[in-house]
């Protein structure tokens, strides 16, 4: 059955330089109402695709879908009306306090005879309570630590009040804890508000363990997809990462682990990245 708010890109073609594609010909359908994590080796074309998808970068030929709708065509107004990004280290006005940028989300939805109202009033202080960031509304943006400021900006993008939410790295210099606290709201954005999430994730055990559903790139090509139980095996790591790494049993959750091997032939407790 299908989701009104899964992806489907077709014959997708992206590129920087005219004729020089970076990811040549990319079909997949990503699931509605679920957080998909994109994963693959520097410079595979994570970043490229994930741009595409939410039109900040024009395609050279293929379309997207969202649902029945193509997206290929339609104004970036009208789109960020539908589709949230974050993109990778957003940086913010100096001085800049933590409800005005929030308020910026709301954007989309004004216009000169649609100025700003009671609903976009809502809007904001509903995005701050779901990212735990109310206490924050008036400090300045600076004064945060990395995953505060990381959870303003995910307020920003609630405000925009899309069923749809692309974010590029989102872990990008936080530590591991921090790092946790944003993917743990990313999950209560899919089970709390039926969410669709795209992601962008170096770390490929954080990637496994709040990902209902992998992209696999390598060279700007797909190289698989599907859940992180079908996706993820030893040949798979290698192929793609060129990891030497033994796949287990998550003791928490069950789901695939990932253990590196030494050069001395045992295994890593480290994260696999």
């Amino acid at each position: 059955m299908t989701h009104p708010h899964d992806i489907t890109a077709s014959h997708l073609t992206v590129g920087y330089v005219p004729g020089t594609p970076i990811i040549p010909d990319f079909t997949a359908t990503i699931p509605g109402g679920k957080v998909t994590t994109i994963i693959g080796p520097n410079g595979c074309g994570k970043s490229t695709l994930l741009r595409a998808l939410g039109r900040l970068l024009p395609s050279e030929a293929g379309d997207v879908h969202l649902g029945d709708t193509d997206i290929s065509g339609m104004r970036r107004k009208d789109l960020a009306k539908i589709i949230g990004v974050l993109p990778q280290s957003p940086v913010s006005p100096p001085g800049l306090i933590v409800a005005d940028l929030v308020a910026r989300g709301r954007h989309p939805h004004q216009s000169w005879i649609n100025q700003w109202s009671s609903t976009d009033e809502d809007e904001v202080m509903a995005a701050l309570a779901m990212t735990d960031a109310t206490d924050f509304a008036d400090r300045s943006v600076d004064s945060l630590s990395g995953g505060q400021r990381q959870r303003v900006w995910i307020s920003m993008v609630l405000a925009q009040h899309t069923d749809v939410l692309f974010l590029d790295e989102p872990t990008t210099y936080l530590d591991l804890s921090h790092s946790i606290e944003v993917l743990d709201l990313v999950n209560r954005l899919r089970e709390e508000l039926n969410r669709t999430v795209v992601m962008v994730l170096h770390d490929l055990n954080l990637a496994i363990q709040y990902s209902d559903n992998l992209i696999v790139m390598h060279s700007g090509e797909l190289i698989a997809t599907g859940t992180p139980a079908e996706v993820i095996t030893e040949d798979l790591l290698k192929q793609v990462f060129d990891l030497d790494a033994v796949v287990v049993d998550n003791p928490v959750d069950g789901g695939p682990l990932i253990v590196p091997r030494t050069k001395h032939g045992t295994t890593s407790p480290e994260g696999a990245e």
